[in-house]
């Protein structure tokens, strides 16, 4: 094995509405597959440390990129949907429309980003967090031991999120989404392994990838766990408050133990890598030539020019 075939890279994707985002130590680009072709969009990658030191100190960098790769996310999302076709795009909502025509410009594109952080956000805390705590809440007075009490909202939260993802798989356009998702980490392996970037030699590469978002939720449930474990309390309100302010802990510290997996490769990031890949079975799917021909075309355009810069 070559010392180029031993790396593992600081470079990462997202798959987004037939199209996939890349991004590297320097830039990312998002390459959108369109009836006329490629769109394609690069910038500069900007940290969150950049302007901010202190935010990227261990923990405190988890919670800050979190919400940065939140932000990318959206606006990535929604270049895509903008370059396809109308009879490919949803309609925008009335929110969308009044936005964009009482402000307007790049003032109404930074709101409609905010707000959707912020909503997906709540919604996360809600869904996974909150309604696992008022579930077992229910339970608190035929269980004594608070730890057992905890055990058991910590696996009503894995049943809720796999429950979810489930249900996600049965949408349409999802499913292409997870076809690009596939196709990013084939893409990635395959220049991890140091071959040539061609279709061929990336079709043969695993789908599934420890420094995958799925694999990075799947480890805040568990974390979450063990965090909430150390602060309990009997009321349910004040237990809910709990998990929320506990909650930039639980994210930071899953952010440290996501990159000590895709850094190192032994018995331990193997153990804590495996169950979020296992999930990639449901978030990933086998992609077709040309959206691995998208994935190559956006990698290629994030890689760093000078050689190894972008290790870990």
């Amino acid at each position: 094995m070559s010392e180029q075939q031993k790396f593992k890279t600081s470079i990462g994707g997202q798959a987004l509405l037939e199209g996939i985002l890349m991004r590297g130590p320097e830039k990312q680009a998002i390459v959108v597959n369109t009836p006329d072709g490629y769109v394609i969009k690069e910038e500069p990658v900007k940290l969150p440390k950049d302007k901010y030191p202190i935010l990227g100190w261990p923990i405190i960098r988890g919670v800050a990129n979190f919400i940065s790769s939140m932000v990318t996310g959206v606006r990535a999302t929604t270049f895509s949907a903008e370059c396809l076709p109308e009879e490919m795009s949803e309609e925008p909502s009335r929110f969308e429309k009044w936005v964009n025509e009482h402000i307007g410009g790049e003032k109404a594109e930074k709101l409609l980003v905010g707000v959707s952080v912020f909503l997906g956000i709540v919604l996360a805390i809600v869904l996974f967090m909150l309604l696992p705590t008022v579930i077992t809440g229910f339970l608190g007075k035929f269980i004594d031991s608070r730890i057992l009490l905890n055990l058991l909202e910590g696996a009503v939260r894995i049943c809720i999120f796999l429950a979810y993802l489930w249900l996600a798989t049965k949408l349409e356009d999802i499913k292409r989404v997870w076809m690009y998702h596939g196709a990013e980490h084939k893409t990635i392996y395959c220049y991890e392994a140091g071959l040539e970037l061609t279709v061929e030699n990336c079709r043969g590469q695993s789908r599934m990838h420890p420094r995958c978002g799925t694999s990075f939720m799947f480890i805040v449930m568990i974390v979450s766990i063990l965090v909430f474990s150390v602060v309990s309390w009997s009321n349910v309100w004040i237990r809910m408050g709990l998990r929320i302010l506990l909650l930039p802990v639980v994210v930071g510290i899953s952010y440290e133990l996501i990159k000590l997996a895709g850094r190192y490769d032994n018995a331990f990031t193997k153990i804590i890598s495996a169950p979020g890949k296992a999930l990639q079975h449901l978030t990933t799917r086998e992609p077709d030539d040309e959206m691995i021909k998208v994935a190559i075309e956006a990698l290629k355009r994030v890689l760093p020019e000078e050689e190894g810069s972008d290790r870990w």
